[in-house]
C-alpha cells in the first residue's frame, strides 16, 4: 500500500485528543441532555465536539467528507462514498457519560473510497489513545498491540453491546438469550457501553471476541482497524468481510473466529425453528 500522508493519522490524534479535553471539562458536572429515543442520549457536549470536529477537517481538508453520529442525518449512514471520508462519533458511551460513569471515548475513522486506512480513539479517564494505520499496526500510546492466544470460545472473555432498541420485547427478548448462549460456552460476557472501547480492547488483548448485532459506522470504523491491524479478524455474522455500513459485527482474535460464527448461526437456526414451532 501507497504511505499515507502523515498529517492524516497527525489529524485524527488530534481531533480525538480534542474532543477528550472537552468531555473531561464537562465529565461530572451539569450538562444538557436530550433524547434521541426512549433511551438513545445526546448531550450538549457530544454537539460541541462533532463541531469542532467538523471545524478541523473543513480547514485542513475542504475536499472530504464527514459522517458524524450527531449534526449529519443523509445517505453516508448506509452507503460508502468515493474518496477520503471520516466517520467520527465524538462521545461513543453517551449514556456512561451522561451517568458519570468513566467508559467512553472519542472514535474516528478515515475511510478512502469505503476502506478504513487510519483509525484513532481516545479515552480521557484512562489516558489511553489507540491508534492504527492500514498496514502498518495497531498502537496503544505508541505501544504495538497485539490479540490474544486463546483458541477456544470457553476459554475466552467477550464482550458485546445492545442497541437502543432492546426494549422493544422481540428484539429484547432475543438478545438477551443470545447473550446467555454465549454465556454458557465461554469464560464471561461482559457488556461496557461502548462498542469502539469494546473493538480497542479485543485489539489490545484484553478480550477475545466481540460480537453486537446493530452497529453504527461511527461505532465501529475505526475499532475495526485496530482489530485487523492488531492481527485479529473482523467480519459480519455470517463471516463476510467487514464493511462499516453493516451492522453486524464480529471481532475476534482470528483462534475462535469460526467458533463464533458457528455458535452464531447454531443460535439463529434455534430460533428459526422455534418460531416454525
Amino acid at each position: 500500500m501507497t504511505t499515507l500522508d502523515p498529517l492524516l493519522l497527525a489529524t485524527a490524534i488530534e481531533a480525538v485528543q480534542k474532543a477528550g479535553a472537552i468531555q473531561m471539562t464537562h465529565f461530572g458536572g451539569p450538562m444538557r441532555i436530550d433524547k434521541k429515543g426512549a433511551i438513545d442520549l445526546v448531550t450538549e457536549v457530544d454537539v460541541a465536539v462533532e463541531r469542532m470536529f467538523r471545524a478541523l477537517i473543513a480547514e485542513r481538508f475542504p475536499d472530504h467528507l464527514v459522517l458524524g453520529e450527531e449534526l449529519q442525518q443523509d445517505d453516508l449512514r448506509h452507503r460508502t462514498a468515493p474518496g477520503y471520508c471520516w466517520v467520527f462519533d465524538p462521545i461513543d458511551g453517551t449514556t456512561n457519560f451522561a451517568h458519570g460513569l468513566p467508559i467512553f471515548c472519542a472514535s474516528l475513522g478515515l475511510e478512502l473510497d469505503g476502506d478504513a486506512i487510519v483509525a484513532a480513539v481516545y479515552d480521557p479517564t484512562r489516558r489511553e489513545l489507540f491508534t492504527a494505520e492500514k498496514g502498518q499496526g495497531a498502537r496503544l500510546n505508541g505501544e504495538r498491540l497485539a490479540v490474544t492466544q486463546a483458541d477456544s470460545v470457553m476459554d475466552s472473555l467477550l464482550v458485546t453491546g445492545f442497541p437502543y432498541t432492546v426494549q422493544q420485547p422481540e428484539i429484547g427478548e432475543e438478545l438477551v438469550a443470545l447473550f446467555g448462549h454465549f454465556l454458557g460456552r465461554s469464560r464471561a460476557v461482559r457488556r461496557l457501553g461502548s462498542a469502539a472501547l469494546d473493538l480497542c480492547y479485543v485489539a489490545a488483548g484484553r478480550m477475545d471476541g466481540f460480537y453486537e448485532a446493530t452497529l453504527k459506522p461511527w461505532d465501529s470504523c475505526a475499532g475495526a482497524l485496530l482489530v485487523e491491524e492488531a492481527g485479529g479478524t473482523v467480519t459480519d455474522w455470517t463471516g463476510t468481510r467487514f464493511q462499516s455500513r453493516l451492522p453486524q459485527v464480529l471481532a475476534t482474535n482470528g483462534r475462535i473466529h469460526a467458533e463464533m460464527l458457528a455458535l452464531l448461526t447454531e443460535f439463529q437456526a434455534r430460533r428459526t425453528r422455534g418460531q416454525a414451532d
